[in-house]
């Protein structure tokens, strides 16, 4: 009866993309994760890249005002060898940051690395095992045409493991682990 009693919590999890920037809600009340929405935000029409700045800024802006969460949980740009390709996505990163700032949002950003061990107990899985994986613990029907939507729930999904609701325990076998997270192993 005391689980009806727990607040709920939204987490916004957010892929910055100046083509196409993925987006994910979720609904956590205790240890019970609930998807509320994602999608993505295209980008690739604007030709000048400071009008895709302020799309970004709008629809992020536009999705908390709508969603309202408690937190923005943000993928970090990867080190990447075109430069140029780097500072466009840390300037959209930037903009989505100000966007939930200027709402009075918290940010936590988190390596993609992260965000894939997190989620598939696999720092090196792929977005399809991202996606695959999300489905499983969201009880998602169909997978998204764009993995930018998956990946940004996966942020979502890896902010609230973080929060020390799983997966930052430290676990010495697979039976504790089991046992520490009956919800996550079927």
């Amino acid at each position: 009866m005391a689980k009806n009693n727990q607040k709920e919590q939204i987490i916004l999890g957010l892929d910055p993309g100046t083509s196409v920037m993925g987006y994910g809600l979720i609904s956590v009340k205790g240890q019970e994760m609930t998807l509320i929405q994602f999608g993505v935000i295209h980008l690739s029409k604007y030709a000048n890249h400071e009008i895709k700045l302020k799309k970004i800024f709008e629809r992020v802006i536009g999705i908390i005002d709508e969603y309202h969460p408690d937190e923005v949980a943000l993928e970090a740009p990867f080190f990447g060898k075109n430069v140029q390709s780097m500072l466009k996505l840390g300037r959209a990163q930037g903009v989505a940051m100000a966007a939930a700032l200027s709402r009075e949002v918290p940010i936590t950003e988190y390596a993609p690395k992260k965000v894939k061990q997190s989620v598939t107990s696999n720092g090196n899985a792929s977005k399809e095992q991202v996606a695959n994986m999300l489905m499983t613990l969201l009880k998602i029907k169909e997978m998204p045409k764009l993995l930018d939507a998956s990946d940004a729930l996966g942020v979502a999904v890896c902010h609230f493991f973080q929060k020390g609701n799983n997966s930052s325990k430290s676990v010495k076998s697979w039976k504790a682990f089991v046992g520490d997270n009956p919800g996550r192993v079927k």
